[in-house]
């Protein structure tokens, strides 16, 4: 279930930066799809209202995929680190003591 959220939350990540990328910008010198010569398929401002409603549409979605993944992990993950509970055994609680420095000895 979680991969498949996933799969499906990488792939509206990648077309709303392809959404984001056609939209005519307000100066008119980004946009890929804007006034530039070739004639286009549809009118300018047709393919405008349509890519902004796409690009609303598809953030909405990766709203929601997000927050079903945060969901999701919070619900397999367990409880952190309790720093009241006693160490187990095998492991010392108290940090481990210093040795004595050794000095070389010269001949």
């Amino acid at each position: 279930m979680e991969k498949i959220i996933l799969v499906i939350h990488l792939f509206l990540a990648i077309g709303l930066v392809v959404t984001v990328l056609l939209q005519k910008s307000e100066g008119g010198a980004l946009g890929i799809g804007g006034s530039g010569g070739g004639g286009g398929l549809v009118s300018v401002r047709s393919s405008a209202n349509f890519l902004t409603r796409a690009t609303a549409i598809m953030a909405g979605c990766f709203l929601l995929t997000s927050l079903t993944l945060a969901i999701l992990a919070g619900a397999h993950s367990k409880r952190g680190i309790d720093l009241d509970m006693p160490a187990k055994s095998g492991q010392s609680s108290e940090p481990a003591k210093p040795t004595a420095p050794t000095v070389p000895l010269s001949k």
